[in-house]
């Protein structure tokens, strides 16, 4: 625990709040209150967000064992940015809903700067890994 600062803790904490906070918002109170069944896709998306800010909870008592979760958004969301909005942006065919989407999808520059990057190199580029056999 000495490899990350208390201050960098509480950054993640505060991320997995502002997860928790925002989704509980957004998202729980369809889940909750929902009164019509959800298409396929909006159906995995909402279990998608709720289980995320579901486990969000858990980052705010073990923020670097979470980290996986954050790491996770941060991928997904850059994948999406570029192979998804940026092509469709830079031919000048975004519409309003993929506009919506990558605003939203925007926040995700506040992730890399609370991630302890040492800390991720540490764990789980340089450490070694857990045995096959």
């Amino acid at each position: 625990m000495n490899e990350v600062s208390l201050f960098r803790l509480y950054l993640l904490r505060a991320m997995y709040l502002l997860i928790v906070v925002g989704l509980g918002i957004v998202v729980w109170p369809g889940v909750i209150y929902r009164e019509e069944p959800w298409e396929l896709m909006e159906g995995v998306v909402q279990c998608i967000l709720v289980a995320f800010s579901a486990l969000s909870v858990l980052g705010l008592r073990y923020p670097l064992q979470m980290l996986p979760l954050l790491l996770w958004e941060l991928v997904w969301k850059l994948i999406w940015l570029i192979v998804v909005a940026l092509p469709l942006w830079s031919a000048g065919q975004m519409d309003e809903s993929t506009l919506a989407i990558a605003s939203s999808c925007l926040w995700v520059v506040i992730i890399p700067f609370v991630i302890p990057w040492r800390y991720v190199f540490a764990h789980y580029v340089k450490k070694r890994g857990d045995r096959w056999r």
